[in-house]
């Protein structure tokens, strides 16, 4: 673990199951990951998938404080779809959870296991949109414009997360 924590900024999508409750339980876990803290949540939208198949997803974006590694961080973040039951039969399979790292600090990291700024986060409007609820000036209008074709949909204002379930990094 690094001396200082890091500001990262995490993607949560999840469209089969109870998806509200895996984010929860997502958020919960990441929190007690070591030297990691969850410090703010963006409110919570609907999306019809993108270039996929499946139900509407459930998305929303964490700001987190840690002390880990960007390794340390995605294998933690692994381990917590996995125990949310969450499977890779397929490129944009649906999933039961699905979190990725769209910032770390301004770290640019290219490794064959992370990209880092996440590679198609200003393709896809349930990233930009909670991403720009919580940091507005860090996502660019026109990144916001060239997506707004895309299906979403706000179902709860930041508040949703509140009150979650406790959990463990696995």
């Amino acid at each position: 673990m690094g001396a200082e924590p890091v500001r990262v900024y995490v993607g949560l999508g999840a469209n089969l199951g109870e998806r509200e409750v895996a984010l929860r339980k997502a958020l919960a876990a990441l929190g007690q990951c070591p030297g990691t803290r969850v410090l703010r949540v963006s409110p919570l939208y609907g999306s019809a998938p993108v270039d996929a198949g499946g139900p509407d997803y459930l998305n929303a974006v964490a700001e987190v404080a840690t002390a880990l590694t960007p390794e340390a961080l995605l294998q933690a973040l692994q381990a917590i779809e996995q125990s949310a039951g969450r499977e890779r039969p397929y490129r944009n399979a649906p999933r039961t959870l699905d979190l990725d790292i769209l910032w770390f600090g301004d770290q640019v990291i290219d490794t064959p296991a992370l990209t880092v700024p996440h590679p198609r986060m200003a393709e896809r409007a349930f990233v930009l949109r909670p991403l720009a609820d919580l940091v507005h000036e860090r996502v660019a209008a026109a990144a916001l414009q060239a997506v707004a074709a895309q299906s979403i949909y706000l179902l709860a204002d930041a508040g949703w997360a509140e009150g979650g379930v406790a959990g463990e990094c696995s």
